[in-house]
């Protein structure tokens, strides 16, 4: 188990402590629920009432917050958000495993697998392939041929990876992933569909992080490329020949026909809906279950809906259909008006 002082951990978060700054803390913990050797973080003063009832040996808080928690051991920063990530990480490090083999393994002679690396029970390293220094490959992943893989990645269980495939350094597959399949690619013809060629590659380049069951297809020809620092959740589709930029952010269930282009720092919502050769330039941000048509370009700015369009425009027409029954009561009452008015013409003449 690891044993921080609060002191070491305001230094590694560039923090101050107020307090004791030789209280032990083990393990990070939210802040209703933290107790003895346990550190939390106080977000804004929403949480003043539940931080002053917290059992926390420490908590992390804004300058602004400290002098309303007193006689608390505390770590003054200026994002306790992202202090608390930083030192759940210094507390919890990830699981390291010894340089090994796993005598189910399959790994083909011409693999060049690093010293450091860890390859676990019943994988497969085909052809070619190259695993970096202090990989691991946990338990029945795949690797085809000709794939490379950096140094300090993390491939979780059931991992495959189709020939051909280059990952960066310090990627993290969870498990199921599915990298460099087949794009959806057909052509129509008299007896059905021609399947387009699918040999292009998928790159994923440093940092990235890919959650469980999600789909990355080869390109048909080029790449399909996966930006360093972004990170996609479970369940997102990412079709072939898709160019998704640096530290975009992609939510759960989300899915990008072919040839999509995602810039940088862009941000998406769970359950978005792409349609082919669209663009969301950066800056750009979509909200949950957006529907973006065809050759769409989404500028920057906040955007939501079926079809998708800017927050503020969408507010308006929400507003509107929700009003929708009452107008259509309205229209009837108008019509009933209307018609008494007829009658009473056609009496008069």
């Amino acid at each position: 188990m690891t044993q921080i002082t609060t002191e070491k951990l305001a230094e590694l978060v560039n923090g101050r402590v107020a307090g004791d700054g030789a209280t032990v803390i083990e393990r990070i913990a939210d802040l209703e629920h933290a107790g003895e050797s346990e550190i939390a973080y106080v977000e804004n003063e929403r949480f003043l009432d539940v931080a002053s009832a917290s059992k926390a040996a420490c908590l992390i808080v804004s300058e602004r917050l400290s002098e309303k928690l007193p006689d608390r051991t505390l770590i003054e920063v200026v994002n306790p958000k992202l202090a608390f990530s930083v030192i759940g990480a210094a507390l919890h490090p990830p699981i390291q495993r010894e340089p090994s083999i796993h005598a189910t393994a399959v790994v083909a002679e011409t693999a060049d697998i690093a010293l450091t690396a860890y390859v676990g029970p019943n994988v497969w390293v085909g052809e070619y392939a190259h695993v970096g220094a202090y990989t691991r490959l946990e338990a029945g992943v795949v690797l085809g041929a000709n794939v490379t893989v950096g140094d300090d990645c993390v491939l979780h269980p059931n991992v495959v990876l189709y020939d051909g495939v280059s990952i960066g350094s310090r990627v993290i597959l969870h498990a199921a992933v599915c990298i460099g399949a087949d794009g959806f690619g057909y052509v129509r013809h008299d007896l059905g569909y021609q399947k387009f060629p699918q040999v292009g590659t998928v790159i994923i380049e440093d940092d990235v992080e890919i959650g469980a069951h999600t789909c990355v297809d080869r390109a048909a020809l080029g790449r399909t490329r996966i930006g360093r620092g972004t990170k996609l959740d479970n369940m997102v589709h990412v079709g072939h020949n898709c160019d998704i930029g640096e530290r975009v952010v992609i939510a759960a269930q989300t899915g990008i026909s072919g040839s999509v282009v995602i810039e940088d720092d862009a941000v998406i919502g769970g359950q978005v809906g792409f349609g082919d050769h669209t663009r969301v330039q950066k800056g750009a941000i979509i909200g949950s279950k957006a529907g973006i048509l065809p050759g769409k370009i989404v500028r920057p700015g906040v955007w939501w809906g079926i079809p998708v369009q800017p927050l503020d425009q969408y507010k308006r027409m929400n507003a509107h259909m929700n009003r929708l029954p009452q107008m259509r009561e309205d229209i009837k009452h108008l019509q009933e008006q209307i018609e008494e008015l007829r009658k009473q013409l056609d009496r008069i003449t």
